[in-house]
């Protein structure tokens, strides 16, 4: 009896072992993959991404706000910089964020036919009510 769970363990094993071979093949497989597409800094989770464009727009604002209420305070001229710095806070907030969301490579992947210069219907010019294409040579030569 103990030789028959001894025989039993030892294929049990032997099976696990060339199921997790077969696992780290497959991973080191699409490993190079993964290294083409660009991707988020390493250690950079969604909860912490969302974390840091939250206090990079609230810093903006503040510091915004910060900077129209010391200038008030110095000129006398209540709430006029305050209200000017806080909005020009609060777009630079969004500017940070923005520049923080963004994809990363300099436009690799984007394969966009539209993007070519060599698309289909660059040349083609629409229509006054925009449903059918102007397909005249040289059509768009005298506008522009």
């Amino acid at each position: 009896m103990a030789d028959d769970d001894d025989e039993r363990l030892r294929s049990n094993l032997s099976r696990l072992s060339r199921s997790l071979d077969q696992a780290r093949a497959a991973r080191e497989a699409e490993a190079p993959k993964r290294a083409d597409v660009p991707a988020q800094p390493k250690g950079d989770s969604g909860m912490s991404l969302g974390m840091r464009a939250g206090s990079e727009f609230i810093s903006a604002t503040v510091v915004g706000a910060g900077i129209g209420w010391g200038l008030d305070w110095l000129l006398r001229t209540k709430p006029a910089f305050l209200i000017i710095f806080f909005f020009v806070g609060v777009v630079a907030g969004v500017w940070n964020v923005i520049r923080l969301t963004s994809p990363k490579g300099g436009g690799q992947g984007h394969n966009s036919p539209l993007s070519s210069t060599e698309a289909a219907d660059k040349r083609l010019r629409r229509s006054a009510r925009g449903t059918e294409p102007d397909t005249r040579q040289g059509a768009d030569d005298d506008e522009d």
